[in-house]
């Protein structure tokens, strides 16, 4: 591949985070990070259980559910970013969502691991609960993060 066709993709793909996200930070970091633990995690824990008998195994059907899932974060953390953009670019809504779906998929990794019979520290268990006060989510706020699971 030529180096200016990936220059020009680059800068291009530069321009759309910047765009739709605000530019990189450590906030949107940590949800990319975040979002593909859980899907991994998601992935081994449904493989688990299809050898156990005790759930469906791995379907394509619902990994790409699953896939569907996660653009749909990126999605609203985008959208919040551009609401940020009229109200004067605070990062306020943007982070808040993000906080909000950083909770999310703590969450949803703890629920994972669960399925894989690992033990969850309760440090993390506390973190989930601070990321989920900067979010002002509540407790019956989350959809259950199993129902539909991959």
């Amino acid at each position: 591949m030529d180096k200016w066709k990936i220059f020009k993709f680059s800068a291009t793909l530069v321009s759309v985070v910047t765009y739709f996200y605000g530019g990189w930070s450590e906030v949107l970091g940590a949800v990319f990070t975040l979002v593909i633990i859980d899907y991994v995690t998601g992935l081994f824990a449904a493989g688990a259980e299809g050898k156990k008998g005790t759930g469906p195994g791995l379907k394509s059907k619902i990994g790409l559910i699953g896939i569907a899932r996660k653009v749909f974060i990126f999605t609203m953390v985008a959208v919040s970013h551009l609401i940020d953009g009229v109200l004067g670019d605070s990062h306020l809504f943007r982070d808040a969502v993000a906080y909000f779906y950083m909770a999310n998929e703590l969450l949803s990794i703890l629920e994972n691991g669960g399925r894989l019979g690992a033990p969850i520290p309760p440090v993390i268990r506390q973190a989930v609960e601070v990321l989920k006060s900067k979010s002002g989510s509540q407790e019956g706020d989350r959809e259950d993060a199993s129902k539909g699971k991959r």
